[in-house]
C-alpha cells in the first residue's frame, strides 16, 4: 500500500451558524493538507450543529452552493474531505455525510441506523458507501451505525481497510462505544477511526477525545478540550498515529 493519512477532526460546531462551521471547516482542512493528509472526516452534523428540530429547514443537496467553499479547497489541495450534514429528501432528512472528492465530485452517505428519537426528524440510509484512496478501500460510517456489528461487518466485506465515523459521543456513552470501535478494528481487521464534537450541540454535551485504533488496540487519540487533528499514516503495512492541535 502506498502511504497515505487519513484525520478525523475534534472541533465544535455553532448551532445553525452554517456559515462559521465552514470557516472552522476550512481552518481544519488546511492544516490537514500541510500535514500530507489524504481524507479528513468531521463529526455528525457539523456543518449545522445537532438540531433534529431544525434539520428540514438546513438540509442540504449534493450540489447546494453553500457547499463551494470546500469543494474548492478540495479541487485546490487534492483532498477528500467527510462533513457532516442533513441531507435533503422527499420525505424527512437524512443525518448524512457529504464526501467532496478533489475533482470537486460530491458523493453521500446516509446513516443507516438512528439513536432512539432521531426517527421523529430524520429517515433512515439503505446503503453502505466505500471508496478507494491510493489503493486503500474506506468505509463511512455515521454515530450509531457503530452501535450495530452488522454495519461494520458489511463494511468489512466490501473490503474495507479503513472505517470512518462521525460521530456525537457524549462522556455517558464514551466507553462502550468505544470498546465497540477497537473490537471491529480487531474482529476485522481494518483500522477504525471516530470524529467527536468537543463542545455542547443541541441539547448534548460532547467528550471529544477523537481517536483511532486498529487490530493491535487504540493507536492515538485526542483530549476532550482542544480543536484537534487525530491522524493515522499508513507506512511500511503498519499505521502511526499523531495528535496535531488547531
Amino acid at each position: 500500500m502506498k502511504n497515505t493519512k487519513i484525520a478525523v477532526a475534534k472541533i465544535s460546531s455553532v448551532d445553525g451558524n452554517v456559515t462559521e462551521n465552514i470557516a472552522v471547516h476550512m481552518n481544519a482542512i488546511e492544516k490537514a493538507v500541510s500535514v500530507g493528509v489524504s481524507y479528513i472526516v468531521f463529526p455528525e452534523l457539523s456543518l449545522t450543529g445537532y438540531l433534529p428540530e431544525c434539520a428540514s429547514n438546513l438540509a442540504f443537496t449534493v450540489d447546494d452552493k453553500r457547499l463551494q467553499p470546500l469543494i474548492d479547497i478540495a479541487k485546490l489541495n487534492k483532498i477528500t474531505v467527510g462533513v457532516g450534514l442533513p441531507l435533503l429528501t422527499t420525505g424527512l432528512p437524512h443525518i448524512g455525510l457529504a464526501i467532496i472528492y478533489p475533482t470537486g465530485r460530491v458523493e453521500s452517505y446516509a446513516k443507516m441506523n438512528l439513536h432512539s428519537g432521531e426517527e421523529t426528524y430524520f429517515s433512515v440510509g439503505d446503503k453502505r458507501h466505500s471508496f478507494q484512496l491510493n489503493n486503500i478501500t474506506v468505509a463511512n460510517a455515521i454515530c450509531a451505525d457503530t452501535n450495530h456489528i452488522e454495519h461494520a461487518k458489511g463494511c468489512a466485506a466490501l473490503g474495507a481497510d479503513v472505517y470512518m465515523a462521525s460521530v456525537l459521543i457524549t462522556a455517558g456513552g464514551y466507553d462502550a462505544d468505544t470498546q465497540l470501535m477497537s473490537s471491529y478494528a480487531r474482529e476485522f481487521n481494518m483500522l477504525v477511526a471516530m470524529a467527536n464534537h468537543n463542545r455542547p450541540t443541541g441539547n448534548w454535551d460532547p467528550v471529544g477525545k477523537s481517536a483511532i485504533w486498529t487490530k493491535s488496540g487504540q493507536l492515538i487519540c485526542a483530549d476532550e478540550s482542544h480543536n484537534a487533528l487525530v491522524i493515522a499514516e499508513r507506512k511500511d503495512n503498519d499505521w502511526i498515529g499523531q495528535v496535531i492541535n488547531l
